[in-house]
C-alpha cells in the first residue's frame, strides 16, 4: 500500500459465469483502479448462501470467481483477493450491528422488498432480510474509503454509513471527537462511463434473463450467440448488434464499418463475432492456464484472507472494548 492511498473494497457473489456485461459494467474497473487504491476484493461466499445451498457448486464457484478476476488482470501483489468466510470477524461484527438495528429499518432494503414482491413474505430467509448488516460489516471492518457501486446500488453504502454513524454515536467515548470514533464513513464510488450492456434479445444482459454472452465463451459459443441476436429488419443498422459491437471498437471505425455494410446483417454479425473472439481469446487462454495450477489460486486466496483477517481483528479489538465484552 502506497502512503496515503485510500482503501477500496468490493465483493463479488460466486453465483455463476460472468458475462461481457459484468466485465464492461464493473470487473474491468477493478483492474483499472488497482494502482490508485489499496484494494480489497472479496468473494462473498456467505452472502451467496441466501440463494445457493449446494456445497459442491458453491466451492467450485468460489474458485471460478478467483480465476475470473485473475484472468482479467487483477494482480494479487496489488489487490487483496480473499474469501469472505476466511474473515470470521465479519460475522461477529454483523451480530453486533444487528443489536443496534431495527426491523423497520431493514425492511427498507431493496433486496428484501424485491423478495417480498416476488413471493410470500414468510418464505424469505433471515439471511436475505439481514443481508445489509453483513454487507455493512464487510465494508466497515476494513475501514473502506470507497465502495464501487452502480448508481442503483448506492443504498448498500448508505446502510453502511448509517450503521457506522449509529455505532459511533452509541459507543464512541465522545461523539464530537472524530479521532475517537470507531468507524469511518465510506463513500460510494460511482463507476463513471458505465452503460447498460444489452443482451442478445435487446434487454439488459442478465443471467436471469438467459440472454448473455459469457466472458470466457468458446469460439463456437460466441458464433452461436451472436448469430441469434434479435434484429429489426426495418432499419439499415441492427441496433442490438451495434450496441454490443461498440464495446469492442472505437466509434469512428465502427461507424465506418456499419456504413460500408449497411443493411447486411449477416456481414455485421460476422464482424462482431470476429471482434468478440479476438477480445475473449487471450482472456480465455489466461484463465485456462491459471486453472491448471489450482493450488496457486488457493494460495492467493489464503494469503489474501490472512491479510484481511489481520486488519479485521485489529478493528474488532477496538469494537469489543467499545461494546464492553473485552475485559482488561
Amino acid at each position: 500500500m502506497a502512503k496515503g492511498q485510500k482503501i477500496l473494497l468490493s465483493g463479488v457473489k460466486p453465483t455463476g459465469r460472468p458475462h461481457i456485461g459484468n466485465y464492461f459494467g464493473a470487473m474491468r474497473q477493478f483492474v483499472d483502479l488497482q494502482d490508485k487504491f489499496d484494494s480489497y476484493v472479496f468473494i462473498a461466499d456467505y452472502h451467496a448462501l441466501t440463494t445457493l445451498q449446494n456445497a459442491k457448486e458453491l466451492s467450485e464457484n468460489i474458485v471460478d470467481v478467483a480465476l475470473d478476476y485473475l484472468a482479467i488482470g487483477l494482480d494479487p501483489k496489488k489487490v487483496t483477493l480473499f474469501k469472505q468466510s476466511d474473515v470470521s470477524q465479519v460475522m461477529e461484527l454483523g451480530w453486533i450491528f444487528n443489536c443496534i438495528t431495527t426491523m423497520p429499518y431493514l425492511e427498507r432494503a431493496h433486496a428484501y422488498k424485491d423478495a417480498v414482491a416476488k413471493g410470500k413474505r414468510e418464505d424469505i430467509n433471515v439471511g436475505t432480510f439481514d443481508y445489509p448488516m453483513l454487507m455493512a460489516a464487510d465494508i466497515l471492518i476494513q475501514d473502506a474509503d470507497a465502495v464501487p457501486v452502480g448508481a442503483d446500488q448506492k443504498q448498500h453504502v448508505e446502510f453502511a454509513r448509517d450503521t457506522a454513524e449509529k455505532f459511533n454515536r452509541i459507543f464512541a467515548e465522545s461523539g464530537n471527537d472524530v479521532s475517537r470514533t470507531v468507524f469511518k464513513m465510506p463513500e460510494p464510488f460511482i463507476l463513471e462511463h458505465v452503460k447498460v450492456v444489452p443482451g442478445i434479445d435487446g434487454e439488459k444482459m442478465s443471467k436471469s434473463y438467459g440472454n448473455i454472452i459469457p466472458l470466457f465463451a468458446s469460439d463456437e459459443e460466441i458464433k452461436k450467440l451472436v448469430m441469434s441476436i434479435v434484429t429489426d429488419s426495418s432499419s439499415d443498422v441492427p441496433k442490438n448488434v451495434y450496441a454490443i459491437h461498440e464495446l469492442f471498437r472505437d466509434k469512428k471505425s465502427l461507424d465506418a464499418l456499419y456504413e460500408e455494410k449497411k443493411g447486411k446483417y449477416k456481414d455485421l454479425k460476422e464482424a462482431l463475432i470476429a471482434d468478440i473472439t479476438a477480445f475473449i481469446a487471450p482472456l480465455r487462454a489466461r484463465r485456462e492456464a491459471l486453472a491448471k495450477d489450482r493450488a496457486a489460486v488457493l494460495k492467493i486466496l489464503k494469503e489474501g484472507g490472512e491479510k484481511a483477517r489481520a486488519r479485521a481483528e485489529a478493528k474488532m479489538k477496538i469494537v469489543r472494548e467499545k461494546v464492553g465484552v473485552e475485559i482488561n
